[in-house]
């Protein structure tokens, strides 16, 4: 007898109860590397306020406080989350992980620094080789506007 491979997540009592709420919650996470890419993250905030979806904003490092950005992502989908968009540059491992710690869609914005490879190229790469299993989508280079409109189509606004 064979299983499919994308089970719905089996939720704890606590989780079910939250999840049955109907609260004013953020629906989209965005979360950043640095705050340095704040200015190009701020694109997609002010997207999805345009459209009346609430969003919040945190800053974490996949690479300083690994443990920070799993519990996040572990955690997103009880709070209330249903997208979440993950902006970073030169590694750019943010989205990645954050991918490996939920079942949540997670959007990734590949950022150029003053270090970047190429124009962003090195970010690029990062966000869309993830292995089997971590899905992570990919808009363009800098391109925090389009993460917003995606997620706004993910969550049928």
């Amino acid at each position: 007898m064979s299983t499919p491979e994308h089970e719905p997540p089996v939720l704890s009592e606590e989780q079910a109860v939250f999840a049955d709420l109907d609260v004013d919650a953020p629906r989209v996470g965005i979360v950043i590397a640095s705050k340095r890419d704040l200015p190009a993250m701020e694109q997609a905030e002010q997207e999805l306020a345009e459209r009346g979806i609430r969003s919040e904003l945190r800053v974490m490092s996949a690479h300083r406080d690994p443990e920070t950005v799993a519990e996040y992502a572990r955690n997103a989908r009880m709070r209330g989350l249903r997208v979440i968009i993950a902006g970073a540059g030169l590694a750019a491992a943010l989205p990645g992980v954050v991918a490996a710690h939920t079942d949540l869609p997670v959007i990734g914005v590949p950022l150029t620094s003053a270090t970047s490879i190429a124009g962003g190229l090195d970010a690029l790469l990062s966000v869309v080789q993830m292995p089997p299993g971590v899905p992570v989508a990919a808009v363009g280079v800098d391109n925090a506007r389009n993460a917003a409109i995606l997620a706004a189509r993910i969550l049928g606004c």
